[in-house]
Order: structure tokens, then sequence, then C-alpha cells
């Protein structure tokens, strides 16, 4: 090996071999170069050299173009491009697109700042930065090479080896090395957000093997997901960034080797992307047919209502549409009826996800699990889905909807029985039998049946009516809320839920502030309810750590917005990481979304029966959509429409 990477906390240093029974000591990272800092951890970093370096080479494992979560994948060695692609899409023409907000940083990997759109997104696509590997977006969880040309790994998933194409580079023309990779995951583990740290950690050695190779080695096997997070973590260069200053928020245009880069910054209200004539991996077959607009224009807005009617005008050529509402009534504007504005919805086989009001069961009025099962009682769908969404929702029933992972209607194998044995209050009894429903009004909006339960249910918690008022029976503190929205759709229906909760006498007040508060304040968990969304996909796996282990409670920053401390969580988590069967996985992930249902951490709202886009007719989509849903880095502009 010709370099080793040693970390000892957040300190990371390289021990050059120069020839056999010699090594040179030296910083790895600019921010790092310390003398002072070099000498207090020599002795570390020897016993680091004696620890790792001396330990037995892992066994290897035959290079492969991808690698799947569970079994092989799909595509063969040597394919052209992905199969839901227009290898001959045309390259040229503008898109714009526009959302609801602001953003005062370039820098989408760390806390601090808002951070502008398009740069790493799974909506708009990774445009600036890139990956080791890049999803094939017609598998559950597969990955082939972008950056690397090969990725492999032993059957224990111990660690892990890339060899990067010796064409890669950034936008700057200098060569991505492995040097790169491991200086990515050292800063991405140190200042990242905390999803990053959580996974990195795992890490105990890196080793750049020469200037196009790198290896990873992990502290176990168990976490059989690591592999594929490292060839999706983003490559960033080193030349170009000074660590010490990573975690600040910047307006500093960035430096990365996707197809674009940034061209114009209006801070808070546009960004614009240009196509590099000189990226390096347009022909490379994760990337044929995609990156087909010369430029990407991303502007923002206060509201979803000025945005809508800059859609209306042509000033946005795309509109992801949310509100059914608007989706059933607004769309009769002229360039709808002369056809040169197109509705159309698109077919997305992922799990439905959970979009919901959360508890936040830090704050001491939802840690009684008694009073968060009542609330969910108050929710009428029914009425809601008919009366604001011209019945075009589906009610969403646990977190995993529309896939073979949901537990809905399925009783618990014996297989999670065992897994949940160690847990035996985790599993509501009907959540266990697969019979748990939500509850079902008449939707007429004055069903009692549900109020009633949800009194009941209160009553056994200690609450009472008094004077028209839900109180506390011991102290007669009411029963008394704050919903944190950000949108006038979100308030809308806040609004409506707090119309139920006050025929029992519960004090509910809405609150609705702009996106950067609201930020601010779900950072910081600093909202008794708010509304949140955790997206699902068909191979859930290290992001559920960040979203619902004990550890996340009480870091900011994370997902876990419910402040959820269950540890039957973590170990079905667990469970999910080490599963080496697709059969295992699925049984994981079930006994997963018991646990969660019967938690009680939101009250469910409801979800899309497909996505909703509309767009004006120069922007033409592929005519296959994957098996995730649609890409809007397959598009492309017609120029022949005008």
């Amino acid at each position: 090996m010709t370099a080793t990477l040693f970390m000892v906390n957040a300190f990371v240093c390289r021990v050059r071999q120069s020839r056999p029974g010699q090594a040179l000591l030296g910083a790895s990272m600019r921010g790092l170069r310390q003398a002072p800092l070099l000498a207090s951890l020599a002795t570390l970093v020897i016993a680091g050299a004696m620890a790792f370096g001396l330990a037995a080479t892992p066994s290897r494992a035959d290079p492969a173009a991808g690698i799947a979560m569970h079994g092989d994948p799909t595509l063969p060695a040597g394919f052209k491009y992905l199969p839901y692609v227009n290898p001959d899409a045309p390259k040229g023409g503008t898109i714009t697109l526009g959302v609801q907000g602001t953003f005062d940083s370039l820098n989408p990997f760390i806390i601090k700042g808002v951070a502008a759109r398009g740069l790493w997104d799974y909506q708009f696509g990774n445009n600036v930065y890139e990956s080791l590997l890049v999803r094939n977006r017609d598998e559950p969880f597969s990955l082939y090479g972008l950056l690397a040309e090969s990725v492999e790994t032993p059957p224990e998933r111990d660690w892990v080896e890339f060899r990067l194409r010796k064409e890669a580079k950034f936008s700057d023309g200098t060569p991505v090395t492995a040097e790169d990779v491991i200086f990515s995951l050292a800063l991405l583990r140190k200042s990242g957000r905390p999803h990053y740290r959580t996974w990195f950690k795992k890490i105990v050695r890196m080793e750049s093997r020469d200037a196009r190779t790198v290896r990873l080695i992990f502290e176990d096997g168990k976490d059989r997901e690591l592999p594929l997070l490292i060839g999706l973590a983003p490559i960033l260069p080193e030349h170009a960034l000074d660590p010490a200053d990573f975690d600040k928020s910047s307006l500093a245009l960035p430096i990365g080797s996707g197809p674009y880069t940034v061209d114009k910054v209006d801070p808070g209200n546009s960004i614009v992307l240009k196509r590099n004539p000189d990226y390096w991996g347009a022909n490379a077959p994760v990337k044929v047919g995609h990156d087909n607009f010369d430029e990407i224009r991303i502007e923002y807005f206060r509201d979803r209502n000025s945005l809508f009617e800059a859609f209306k005008k042509g000033i946005i050529d795309l509109l992801i549409e949310t509100d059914p509402k608007r989706w059933a009534q607004s769309y009769n504007f002229p360039a709808v009826k002369k056809g040169d504005v197109i509705k159309q919805s698109f077919e997305n086989n992922q799990p439905a996800g959970m979009t919901g009001f959360v508890f936040n069961v830090r704050r001491p009025i939802f840690s009684d699990i008694r009073v968060r099962r009542a609330l969910v009682q108050l929710f009428d769908f029914e009425w809601v889905n008919k009366n604001l969404y011209y019945g075009l929702y589906e009610r969403t029933r646990g977190y995993f909807d529309g896939s073979d992972l949901s537990s809905i209607d399925r009783p618990a194998s014996d297989a999670e029985k065992v897994l949940l044995a160690p847990f035996p209050k985790a599993v509501d009894p009907q959540v266990m039998s697969g019979t748990w429903r939500p509850p079902h009004t008449d939707g007429s909006g004055t069903d009692r049946a549900p109020l009633a339960n949800a009194v009941a249910m209160l009553r056994e918690a200690g609450w009472t009516i008094r004077n028209s008022k839900m109180v506390d029976a011991k102290t007669g503190e009411p029963l008394a809320f704050e919903i944190l929205t950000r949108s006038s759709d979100e308030e809308r229906l806040a609004l409506a839920y707090a119309r139920t909760l006050k025929r029992i006498g519960i004090e509910v007040s809405v609150r609705t502030v702009d996106s950067a508060q609201y930020e601010r304040r779900r950072i910081a968990f600093d909202y008794d309810m708010t509304v949140a969304t955790w997206t699902a996909s068909l191979s859930p796996g290290n992001e559920q750590t960040l979203r619902w282990s004990v550890a996340s409670a009480d870091q900011e920053g994370s997902f876990n917005f419910a402040g959820a401390r269950e540890p039957a969580l973590d170990a079905m988590i667990e469970a999910m990481l080490k599963a080496r069967s697709r059969k295992d996985f699925v049984t994981a992930v079930r006994a997963f979304d018991r646990v969660l249902i019967s938690g009680f951490y939101v009250v469910p709202l409801f979800h899309l029966p497909a996505d909703w886009i509309a767009r004006w007719r120069h922007v033409v989509p592929t005519e296959t959509t994957p098996l995730t849903g649609y890409r809007l880095d397959t598009w492309w502009y017609d120029d022949t429409v005008q």
C-alpha cells in the first residue's frame, strides 16, 4: 500500500511508506495540518499504525461494475445506458423550476444555513456534486459506477474498495483521486450533517492504495448497507476546500465533478446552473441520456400561490403539484385549454411513506402514549378529503403503505415475533395481528363515535371535561398546544383538525411562519406539533437511524421529529442492516413498521395515488418511468415548440 489514512477522533493522519521500515507522517487535510496537533497525537497515531497497519490484509473479492443491497445487480456488465432514459435525447435549452422558500448557502452538506436546490438534490438532480456510484432507479437498491469504474466487497461486507475512472475530474480540470475520496469521507464525518457523521464513524481505516484506488475498512460487517452509502457519498475537492471553514454557511461558488457549474446566484431569490461543456462523464453508461438542458434556473417564491401564478405565465416551466384542490380546479387557464400546458400523472412504485401531524414527545403534554392515541382518533380524514381535497387523497396507515414492506393487513410472521420477543410491550396487539386501522368516520364532520372514543381514552389518562374544556383532573391545567405550519395549505389543514379538537375542549393554536424560521425551529425541535414527512424507499436502512433511533432523539438537525426513544426501533434497524436475504430484510422492516405504528408518534394523514406534474410542452419527459418515479434529469427541451 502506498498510503494509509488513520482516523483518531476528529484528527486524520496519513502514513506514507517510503520504503520498508520507514514512514513519513503528514496531515491529510489542510485545516488539520498543525505541528502542535501532530506532536500531541503522535503516540495515538503510532498506536493506530500498530493496530491497523499491521493487521492482516482482508481477503479480496472480485471487482464489479455494480453492487446491490441484496443479491446481484440486474444490469449486465458492459450495459450502454440505464433502461428508462432516451439515449438520443437532444441537448440544449433552459428549464426554469420554481420552489417555495429561500436560501442562504451553497453548501448542502451541513446543518447551518438553508442550501440552494439543485446542487445535490434527489428531486432536481445531483447537478454539481457527484458520487462514486449512482442508483439504477429501476431496482430497489442497486448501484453502478460513476466516478468509480468498479467496486468490490467480500460477502462479509467488512470492507469495500473503489477503483476510480481515470477520466474523472472536477470542473476546474483537477483529477478526482483516492485522496479526494478519503478527504470527503473524513470531512463529512467530522463536519457534515448528522447522517454522514453516524454512517462514516463506522469506518476504522482508509487506504489510498494508489492514486485511483481507495479501500475503506469497517469495524465489522453488521451494517451491510454501509458500502452502498459510501458509494453514494458526495466526493469533494480537497484542493479547493478548507476544512476549518467547511461547517460555516457560505455562498462561495462550489467546485464539483458534476455536469453543471453554478453560473449566477441571487441569494434567497434564484440560482442558475450551466451545463459544463467539458464535463468528464457525458459518455459514462450511467449518465447517457441525462443532463440534457444547457441551463437550469431555479426561482424562489414566498408562497405557493405566487409560484402557481408564475407557472401560469410561463415564468416557470414545470410544477410538481401536491394540492388536490388546485389539481382539480385551477388548471383551467388558457394555456391548458390550448394544449401548451400538459397535466400528467406518473406512477411511483415506492412505498407511500408517512406524512402526519407529528407529536413532539419531548413535550410533557405528549409524553403519555394514551394522549397521543386519543388525538389520533380525532382526525376526520373522510371529511377533510371530501371537503378540502376533492376525494383525491388516500389515507396513510403505516410507514410503508403500498409495498410488500408494509405490516398493514398482515399478521406478524413467526420470524417477526422472534425479532420482537425481547420487546413485549413495543407492539400493540391489534398491530401485531394486522387488524389495526386509523379511525374511520361517516364524513359528515359531526360523527360522534370517534369523539366519544377519544374522551374515554383521555379520561383513562387523567383528563376530564370541565366547563367545556379538557383539563388535567388533578391540576386543572388545560390540554392545549400549538401546531407549527409553514404554508397556507398546512395552515388550512391544521385549522380543520383544530376545529375537531375544540369539540371536546382541547385548545389548539395554529402558527404559520416563514420557511427560514420554520427550518430553525424544526432543527431545534422547537414545536409542540408540526407536519412532518418521512419518505420511504424499497430499501430502507441507515437513514432510519437519523429518524427514529434513541441516539437521534436529542441530536439537533436529525429527522427524529417526534423524539422517539424506543429501544425496539434500534433493534429492528439493526436487523434490517444485518439482513443478508430479501426475505430476512422484509421481515425486519415489517417488524419495524409495527413498532412505529404502535408508538403513535404521528396523526397519520394521507398520500397521493401518483406523482402529479404540470409542464409547458417544450419540456419533454421520457416515455418510460422507472420503478421509483419520474426523473427530471432525464427530460429534455424540445426546440421545435415555441
